[in-house]
């Protein structure tokens, strides 16, 4: 059975991470990832994303087993930078990303979770980075992006604790968008996905750009590139569709022009 699998439906890519039991992250894996999003850049029928996992978890962490098979600490350094680099075109991928999260999402499967721009959780859900407790530390700029979600003192308290939190105080946090049953979470991930999808591609990969700018607290870049954007947006097909569409009080229909 492949360890990752995706289809399109109704203009959104499904991507299933399907490793059980734990959905543990292995570097094929991640590699499969890299590709499939590679793949889902290139269709223009897919406007949204949402990964979900298969089974009792969303993933639960890195292929801890996999670890014994690193040899050195340089080595372990460039699986950190690989994984760094994966995430980073999520953070900044084109196309919205919703993780859709239960059971677990932790270690390296919190991290892949923390790289999307959207994240609804199931009620159960454990959250956290529990690297400490192996006498590791996040690889995958968990230590980063955490911090950039629930502020420094909760990140500090998560990892140092290495205490997983639940989804609701993941949502209170800000770590997550919305808490649903476990039945529900598919169904409000869709729905979610849906209303994404119903916007030009163009304006929705300029705002996943601009995001990008924010999660480094890069202000005045963010801030120059919003009015290069701005003016692009507005001299777009879609943008006059869009504003031709207020003005004329109907739904626009968008060409991702």
């Amino acid at each position: 059975m492949s360890e990752l699998r995706w289809e399109v439906s109704n203009q959104t890519a499904f991507i299933t991470i399907a490793r059980p039991p734990a959905n543990a992250l292995c570097r094929s894996l991640l590699e499969n990832l890299d590709s499939v999003l590679t793949e889902i850049e290139k269709d223009p029928e897919v406007n949204v994303v949402i990964l979900h996992g298969e089974g009792k978890f969303f993933a639960a962490g890195a292929d801890i087993k996999e670890f014994t098979e690193v040899e050195s600490g340089e080595a372990f350094a460039k699986l950190a930078s690989d994984g760094h680099a994966l995430l980073q075109r999520i953070e900044t991928f084109p196309k919205p990303i919703i993780a859709a999260l239960h059971g677990a999402a932790l270690g390296g499967g919190l991290e892949l979770a923390m790289s999307c721009h959207i994240r609804i959780a199931a009620e159960g859900t454990k959250l956290g980075l529990p690297e400490l407790n192996l006498g590791l530390i996040p690889g995958y700029a968990g230590t980063q992006r955490l911090p950039q979600l629930v502020g420094r003192a909760k990140a500090a308290e998560m990892m140092l604790t290495s205490d997983p939190i639940t989804a609701e105080d993941a949502k209170a946090w800000g770590l997550v968008n919305q808490v649903v049953a476990e039945d529900e979470l598919l169904q409000t991930s869709e729905a979610m996905a849906a209303k994404i999808a119903a916007k030009s591609q163009v304006t929705t990969a300029m705002v996943t750009e601009l995001l990008a700018y924010a999660a480094v607290g890069d202000f005045e870049s963010g801030s120059d590139r919003e009015a290069e954007l701005f003016g692009r947006a507005f001299a777009s097909e879609d943008g006059k569709e869009g504003i031709q569409a207020f003005l004329e009080k109907r739904a626009p229909e968008f060409q991702n022009k």
